[in-house]
């Protein structure tokens, strides 16, 4: 059986902050709340939180229902615009991802809402590479119970499978769901752990082999 590797998206696969923060912005138009322009730099700041959590931050002039209804606005214009117009992309992702899959299943678990892996998948028309996906926005899971479902769901044993990550909240989850860790250390984040680690995407075919 193959073993598994699991990607993380913001800062792993792709930067979409640029254009989540647009179309927050026009959600938000949309929806009547004022406040400053959310930038790319507000959205790199949130980006590993859940969406409750986002919305708390950058949605904190309302409360309860109405934010609720703001953000679920939000994640789908942010959907439809990203299914448009796409991110950031990573250098050798798909490349990458090919050879990978040669020798290894993949997955992908993120902290995102419902539909957005889909966006990504669609835009890049990479759903061949991808076997399963799961994320918070399903069924309000945290990021170390979606880990573990997607191993599960697919019948990968924990010592066989390892996450791929960039920030601190990736390896606190990937090591909650008891799989092995990789730091893209290209990403947004730092790993206060001693964790192999990526310094570009195309590196991780050699260094996976590290973990396994």
């Amino acid at each position: 059986m193959k073993k598994a590797i699991i990607f993380d998206m913001d800062g792993t696969l792709w930067d979409s902050a640029d254009n989540v923060a647009i179309s927050w912005n026009i959600a938000m138009e949309q929806f009547g709340y004022e406040r400053e322009p959310i930038n790319e730099a507000d959205m790199q700041s949130v980006m590993g939180k859940t969406m409750d959590k986002i919305a708390e931050i950058l949605f904190n002039k309302v409360e309860g229902e109405e934010r609720a209804a703001l953000l679920e606005l939000a994640c789908k214009v942010e959907n439809d615009y990203l299914r448009e117009h796409g991110g950031v992309l990573y250098p050798e992702i798909r490349s990458t991802m090919e050879k990978l899959k040669e020798d290894y299943r993949l997955f992908i678990v993120s902290n995102c809402q419902a539909g957005y892996i889909e966006a990504f998948l669609d835009y890049y028309n990479f759903h061949d590479l991808v076997e399963d996906i799961e994320c918070f926005g399903n069924n309000n899971k945290p990021k170390a119970e979606n880990i573990a479902l997607i191993c599960e769901r697919n019948n990968v044993a924990k010592e066989d499978a390892v996450y791929v990550g960039d920030i601190q909240g990736d390896y606190d989850s990937a090591t909650a769901a008891g799989i092995g860790f990789i730091h893209a250390a290209y990403g947004f984040g730092t790993i206060d752990a001693d964790v192999e680690k990526i310094d570009s995407f195309e590196e991780l075919p050699e260094v996976v082999k590290k973990v396994f």
